[in-house]
Order: structure tokens, then C-alpha cells, then sequence
């Protein structure tokens, strides 16, 4: 298992943490995935054989938010 912690813009409310947190926990290969709203984090537990940082990425981008990291 991988752990990442992506860096996104734009998230301010629980909506937006649950469409973040639904959105990774979707993929096949995402084990957990946990928004942090005050620092704007998502920490992200994932099989690096079945899903990788870049699917992670688009998916959090296709619910309306910047990843910078």
C-alpha cells in the first residue's frame, strides 16, 4: 500500500469533503481517503498496482477542485 497526501484548492465545507472523500473512494485500488478542510489535504491510502497518483488527481479535478500536489 501507498500513502499520498494530495494538496487541494477549493474545499471549504463538508459537501465539498464528501464529494473528495466519494470521488477516491470510488477508484478500485483506493483503500482510504480522509479530507483534512482546515489545512486543505486529502490523505490517500492506495494499491500503487491498481491506481495511481494521477488517477487520483483527475478524480478529485472532475469534482470542481485544483490539486497542486
Amino acid at each position: 500500500m501507498e500513502q499520498k497526501t494530495l494538496d487541494v484548492q477549493g474545499m471549504t465545507c463538508g459537501h465539498c469533503k464528501m464529494s473528495v472523500e466519494g470521488a477516491l473512494n470510488e477508484l478500485d485500488g483506493v483503500s482510504a481517503a480522509e479530507v483534512n478542510l482546515k489545512s486543505g489535504k486529502v490523505d490517500v491510502t492506495f494499491d500503487e498496482s491498481k491506481v495511481n497518483v494521477e488517477t487520483l488527481k483527475e478524480a478529485v479535478e472532475d469534482q470542481g477542485y485544483d490539486v497542486s500536489a
